[in-house]
């Protein structure tokens, strides 16, 4: 009997144990899961005519939170993006920063998506003293040299020219070599930024300027530009512009059948799915700056991250590859994570350090910061659309069949179609 007694006694309390245990692993995990969110503050175009890239961007670094949370978020607390819609205006951005630095108390900012939209958060985060990453801006920091400012775009040290200066690379390798430049400038802080590199370059490849006119953002006829640029009958025309100029200035070369010699440089917009298929074969030929291609090199190290926005890009109403901004918007969050894990701290000149002092290794490809918060080294390409047929489906745009890349050497897929009007055969 006592030998039961003793056998239940021993049962009981084992049972008791296993229970108190098991509550507190429950408790603690509760506790971890209540614990205050790390707010990460942003705005990013959702709307407008940047949003096509802006969403997916936004859709990346959602990959990124949800990824980080499941493993149990970062210094034992999970991680919350919060963000507004800057409508792709950038009047909007300075009120964004302040919200979210004085309202929503938010621990770290990053920057939305393009030159425009980064450029005026600047005064914000340099006044509150915050680390700020900015996401595909051209130079911004070089009036300000704001020494927590880090640049996720590769354009490396010199940050203008790198944009354009593959065209001319280009254009020097021909036989004979094309002598005359114009350039068609969109007259906002990306392409104004763009174009003065451009300028910088036909210096630097002995090409005189024969045409360089300004057309204002709000331009919806790009006839009368592509005419007058036309009548000047420079052999290279580099085009500096959003998306909406870009597809503007496409169409109306075809329609006015203009055939330089080279045509192309820094068009943002055309990179993304939804511009692909609304141009189609009217991009046959087009040469212009990439900053990622789905080549086997490439992709490699991304594969699975596209695959997982892939998969969710149909719901979300977003591109359906996320090639431009996707797994940019993935890379640019958790280089930021990173830091923090690394550091042990949402100190922002702690971050700040860290960043400017360690190299970078991300799905997008590896890179350090130098001077100015710019990497040490470019990472731009210049690509060639070609054989692309009406109708063209998500198929084409998946792969490498219809561009090649022309530059850098090392990133190089195939040859350039010289001239222009020789792709459009």
């Amino acid at each position: 009997m006592l030998q039961k007694l003793k056998s239940r006694t021993i049962a009981w309390v084992a049972g008791t144990a296993l229970a108190v245990t098991a509550g507190t692993m429950f408790v603690g995990t509760a506790a971890a899961q209540n614990k205050e969110p790390i707010k990460i503050g942003f705005g990013m175009s959702l709307t407008g005519p940047l949003a096509a890239n802006g969403k997916q961007a936004l859709l990346g670094m959602k990959i990124w939170e949800e990824e980080t949370n499941a493993k149990g978020g970062l210094l034992g607390r999970p991680v919350k993006l919060v963000y507004y819609d800057d409508q792709s205006n950038p009047s909007t951005v300075p009120g964004i920063y302040t919200k979210l630095i004085d309202v929503d108390k938010v621990e770290l900012v990053v920057g939305g998506y393009a030159t425009n939209m980064n450029a005026p958060a600047m005064p914000v985060v340099m006044q509150k003293g915050k680390t700020y990453i900015s996401l595909f801006a051209l130079d911004v920091n070089h009036e300000f040299k704001y020494p927590k400012y880090f640049s996720v775009l590769p354009t490396g040290p010199q940050t203008k020219p790198s944009f354009t200066e593959g065209v001319f690379q280009v254009a020097a390798a021909q036989n004979p070599k094309p002598t005359t430049l114009g350039l068609v400038v969109e007259d906002a802080e990306f392409s104004n930024n763009a174009c003065d590199g451009a300028r910088d370059n036909a210096k630097k490849f002995n090409m005189k300027i024969v045409y360089d006119r300004k057309y204002p953002p709000s331009t919806t006829d790009y006839t009368p530009i592509v005419r007058a640029v036309q009548a000047a009958n420079p052999d290279v025309v580099i085009v500096c512009s959003y998306p909406l100029g870009s597809v503007g200035i496409v169409q109306a070369v075809r329609e006015l059948n203009y055939k330089p010699k080279i045509i192309g440089g820094a068009m943002v917009g055309l990179q993304a799915t939804v511009f692909k298929s609304k141009l189609g074969p009217k991009l046959n030929g087009i040469i212009n700056y990439e900053t990622w291609v789905p080549s086997d090199k490439l992709m490699k190290p991304a594969a699975e991250f596209f695959k997982t926005y892939q998969a969710k890009a149909g719901a979300e109403g977003v591109d359906p590859l996320g090639y431009y901004l996707g797994g940019w918007g993935y890379a640019y969050i958790n280089m930021l994570g990173e830091a923090i894990a690394a550091t042990k701290s949402i100190d922002d000149n702690k971050i700040a350090d860290y960043l400017r002092k360690n190299p970078h290794k991300t799905i997008m490809g590896d890179w350090s910061y130098g001077p100015g918060g710019e990497w040490t080294k470019s990472g731009m390409m210049q690509v060639q659309y070609h054989d692309i047929k009406e109708g063209a489906g998500l198929e084409t745009w998946k792969g490498m069949g219809y561009q090649n890349v022309l530059t850098p050497a090392d990133q190089k897929t195939g040859n350039v179609i010289y001239p222009y009007e020789k792709a459009l055969q």
